[in-house]
C-alpha cells in the first residue's frame, strides 16, 4: 500500500478527508464522499485519515477541526475546507484539478 507522501503526490487530484470516528459531521461525509467518488471514478483519490490514530499527519497539516478536507495535487494543498461540504460543490472542486 501507499504511503500517505506518496498518495498525495500523485499526478491526479486527491482528495483527504481528515475525520474522527467520535465526529457526527464526519459521519455525514461518508454518504457524500461515496457519491463523489462513484461520480469521479479512477480520475481522482479518495482516501480518509482517523486524525485520533494518525496524529502526525493531522499535526503536520494543523488539523484544528474535523472533518477538514484538503485536495492535494503533486504533494500541494491547492484547496482546503473545515465542515461539511456537499458533494456537487466538491466535485465541481475537485475537477478543477484533473
Amino acid at each position: 500500500m501507499a504511503t500517505f507522501s506518496e498518495l498525495i503526490n500523485s499526478i491526479k487530484p486527491v482528495l483527504v478527508d481528515f475525520s474522527a470516528e467520535w465526529c457526527g459531521p464526519c459521519k455525514m461525509m461518508k454518504p457524500i464522499l461515496e457519491k463523489v467518488k462513484a461520480d469521479l471514478g479512477d480520475s481522482a483519490t479518495i482516501i480518509k485519515v482517523d486524525v485520533d490514530k494518525n496524529k502526525s499527519a493531522a499535526n503536520a497539516y494543523k488539523i484544528q477541526g474535523v472533518p477538514t478536507l484538503i485536495v492535494f495535487k503533486h504533494g500541494k494543498a491547492m484547496w482546503r475546507q473545515s465542515g461539511v461540504v456537499q458533494a456537487d460543490q466538491l466535485e465541481s472542486i475537485i475537477k478543477k484539478y484533473i
